[in-house]
């Protein structure tokens, strides 16, 4: 089998210096797009990403952007706009977490999770939305999370952060199908990342016996759902949110 994206796809992945957006970029590259790697502060996990990339024989770049500082995103379209004339995908995966219980919260910590995670997406959204309406064709793929669908103890930012990312999508999609750009959701569940194998014994007593797979997934099992969506593969796929849990929330 061939690759599923022609050449000369272009394809922003935002956050793709670890974790999930890492394989993102990557399973994106191994897939015959070029991939543009969004960073804030870890232009080495970016460079990393960047090397893999090139490895896998894919090809692509860096660019450095907080997304939940709007002059950050502008400036960041600006550059893929001069440089490549066009984007074909976008990936929202940045994100952060900033834990506590509801009472236990502050607001700035509030905040600053729903306007990187939510706010973020929203401006990258708009901006790639720009772009796409004029080809009349694009794909994204928002990263939420099952926290968005079920609720988490200590994450009353984070849950409705990614609970909103969710509705957002759905209007997106429905706003700009007739443009023919296609916007969907994939929601991880507990995956095996640098962020939860700090807390794996913590995180496997309380959640493993609740996945009926008995694992947690890896960051490739989210990068194939998001390659998927962002292909042709998925051309009748819209407004949708792809649950990857190993059935936590069946």
């Amino acid at each position: 089998m061939g690759n599923l994206f022609e050449k000369g796809t272009i394809a922003l992945v935002t956050g793709g210096s670890s974790g999930i957006g890492q394989a993102c970029a990557i399973d994106l590259a191994k897939n015959g797009a070029y991939v543009i790697i969004n960073y804030s502060g870890h232009k080495e996990g970016a460079q990393e990403t960047l090397d893999a990339v090139l490895k896998a024989g894919g090809a692509g770049a860096i660019i450095r952007a907080n997304v939940g500082v709007e002059e950050d995103v502008n400036n960041m379209f600006k550059k893929i706009m001069a440089n490549f004339k066009k984007l074909d995908i976008l990936v929202n995966n940045a994100g952060i977490i900033r834990d506590g219980y509801l009472l236990m919260m502050k607001k700035e910590a509030f905040d600053q999770v729903i306007n990187v995670n939510l706010g973020g997406c929203f401006m990258c959204t708009q901006a790639a939305v720009r772009i796409m309406a004029g080809q009349k064709k694009g794909a994204i793929v928002n990263i939420s999370s099952t926290s968005g669908i079920t609720g988490s103890e200590g994450q009353a930012n984070y849950s409705a952060s990614k609970a909103g990312i969710i509705g957002f999508t759905k209007t997106v999609a429905k706003e700009y199908a007739s443009r023919n750009i296609r916007v969907n959701v994939v929601a991880p569940g507990f995956i095996d990342t640098k962020m939860t194998r700090a807390n794996k014994e913590l995180l496997e007593g309380k959640y493993l016996q609740h996945i009926p797979m008995g694992r947690f997934g890896q960051p490739e099992d989210i990068a194939h759902a998001v390659t998927y969506l962002a292909s042709d593969l998925a051309s009748y796929v819209t407004g949708k949110v792809l649950t990857v849990d190993g059935g936590m929330t069946m």
